[in-house]
């Protein structure tokens, strides 16, 4: 198998800790191992890359290495917060997700992986009341449009804490109704990254919002709200 090599440069990539390779091995295995795993890429070979290369190249943005608390939100099989909890030890890490099945996974995983800084929270990021206003740092992956993200991210962020959200290829209407949505939220979009985890993802890019400003007490509201009726509509609506 390529896993293992490509498991040691990504430690050298990032500096990891000395725990790492084997940490990161466990979390590969439990893919491989388990049919009924979330996902869909489960071969060692690949998982290298499509989870493990493509969570851990938010290490390439300080405000990722300076957090000290982090949700990740619908996090699925664990990512991108699980390789972020084995390269920031030091950083509390929440996995927020709804379905129980995935949490199970989450949990079994983390186990495996003997992380002690992992918390599975089984909930939708809007009905996360203990979460509001506790992180300095939010991720997201293939989770939703970033104006939604925006909204589920601003109310659990402390102030100048920040959204980091993977996304491929930049699309000009998503980024201009994230904008509007960071708007109404406290949010400002500080930058957009092009990054290159692996061969193949040239089109990857990290969205960066902060929060500036206090969110809206209206915010969170219930779940399903942010989908439905997303808040760049009433903006565009209101011109």
């Amino acid at each position: 198998m390529k896993s293992g090599s490509e498991l040691g440069l990504l430690v050298e990539r990032y500096a990891l800790p000395d725990a790492a390779v084997r940490q990161l091995s466990a979390l590969l295995d439990a893919l491989a191992r388990d049919p009924h795993a979330p996902t869909t890429v489960r071969e060692p070979d690949q998982a290298v890359h499509t989870h493990l290369a493509d969570s851990l190249v938010a290490l390439e943005l300080a405000c990722v290495h300076a957090a000290g608390s982090i949700a990740d939100l619908g996090a699925g099989a664990g990512f991108p917060g699980l390789p972020l909890a084995i390269a920031l030890p030091a950083a509390r890490v929440a996995l927020v997700e709804s379905a129980v099945r995935k949490c199970a996974f989450i949990r079994a995983t983390a186990e495996a992986a003997g992380l002690r800084n992992v918390e599975v929270v089984a909930e939708r990021a809007e009905a996360w009341n203990a979460g509001i206003g506790t992180r300095d740092l939010v991720t997201a992956r293939a989770l939703a449009p970033l104006a939604v993200l925006a909204e589920y991210a601003a109310p659990l962020l402390r102030e100048r804490g920040v959204l980091v959200a993977w996304k491929g290829r930049r699309d000009t209407q998503e980024e201009r109704d994230a904008a509007a949505a960071a708007d109404a939220l406290g949010l400002v979009v500080e930058e957009v990254q092009p990054v290159h985890p692996y061969p193949g993802a040239e089109h990857r890019h990290l969205h960066v919002l902060r929060k500036v400003a206090p969110t809206p007490e209206r915010f969170p509201r219930r779940p399903g709200m942010a989908r439905k009726r997303p808040l760049h509509a009433k903006s565009q609506h209101s011109l």
